[in-house]
């Protein structure tokens, strides 16, 4: 398809730089059959169905951005996309260009060297440490890697709180699974209460998700591949489930990965799937998503879901109603 269809008009100044506080009183558009409803994330229990199981991205997010320095002389900048094993990280370094195969580089309590170069831009750098000493050193001297939307990308220290969810267990993420960041402890009690489930899965979310989408027609765009896993007890709580409730684009993904080869299952592994229009879903009745940038993949995604001519419906009316967009935004409730 035509990446300009998925296009909209969206003012800079509805891309929320800061989170609400608490987290659960951000607004939430209810989609239905018979309109659009404007709510909050509290309103969520009353909107869905005893039986019903929601499913959440247990993943934790690194201080994936690093500030380092070449030997030469001059700042180098690295984002971490994903984790090769052994101390390899694919990233996103800056200034690219400069870079050579071979050539050492000093962060703050890590020491790296150029194992590669791709031709997507990308780079392999292969860290002096992995495994845990590798994550206690990323603690000391890494950032939280804020999207270049909110504050130019620049965190602060109430980010370390604010970019994770209250489910975040498993550290490997470089970006959040946004739509987590509405639930707190007195919204999961009261969905308890409403007899609505919860399980957890993990897809550890790559900047490559959100990366902007540079070419004319989505057959031509790649997704990295991200790293996921889903439990059997995940799995066993899903069959039993009336209504599946993904909380968030990264669950679903997940989920619809493995169901594109049967019914669901524990699973773990890569997947690189790119959702758009016309794409079968076969696991998630519902979804809970924040509101995402024009012509993004994340959009394409919720097109896909609810139909491209309803969700650009949805997304006026949010314009409209200065909803806040992205990571820190506002979310809607989608129906397939």
């Amino acid at each position: 398809m035509r990446v300009d269809l998925f296009d909209f008009d969206l003012p800079e100044d509805l891309i929320a730089q800061r989170p609400v506080v608490p987290r659960d009183a951000a607004r939430l558009l209810d989609v239905t059959g018979d309109g659009l409803h404007d709510r909050t994330v509290r309103d969520l229990p009353g909107l869905l169905r005893k039986g019903d199981l929601l499913v959440f991205n247990d993943t934790k997010v690194i201080p994936a951005r690093l500030i380092g320095t070449r030997p030469e002389g001059g700042k180098v900048e690295a984002l971490l996309i994903r984790d090769l094993g052994d101390g390899r990280w694919l990233t996103f370094a800056r200034p690219a260009k400069r870079m050579k195969v071979g050539q050492k580089l000093a962060f703050e309590g890590l020491a790296a060297t150029v194992a590669a170069k791709r031709e997507d831009g990308s780079v392999v750098l292969a860290f002096d440490r992995s495994g845990h000493a590798f994550l206690t050193a990323l603690e000391q001297g890494g950032a939280v890697p804020l999207p270049p939307y909110i504050r130019g990308g620049t965190a602060d220290a109430q980010d370390r709180a604010d970019y994770q969810t209250l489910f975040a267990k498993h550290d490997g993420s470089v970006a959040a699974p946004t739509a987590g960041l509405h639930f707190t402890p007195a919204l999961m009690a009261a969905l308890a209460e409403a007899g609505i489930a919860t399980a957890g899965v993990t897809l550890h979310v790559g900047a490559g998700t959100f990366q902007p989408v540079r070419v004319d027609d989505t057959d031509a765009h790649t997704m990295h591949a991200e790293w996921g896993e889903v439990s059997q007890e995940t799995a066993d709580a899903i069959a039993r489930a009336q209504r599946v409730v993904a909380i968030g684009t990264t669950s679903l993904r997940l989920l619809e990965s493995v169901a594109r080869t049967g019914p669901m299952r524990a699973w773990s592994g890569e997947t690189d799937i790119f959702i758009t229009p016309g794409f079968p879903f076969r696991a998630v009745d519902l979804l809970l998503t924040n509101f995402h940038l024009p012509r993004s993949t994340l959009f394409m995604l919720v097109a896909a879901f609810a139909g491209l001519e309803r969700m650009k419906a949805v997304y006026a009316h949010a314009v409209g109603e200065r909803y806040r967009f992205y990571s820190y935004g506002d979310c809607c409730l989608l129906r397939r």
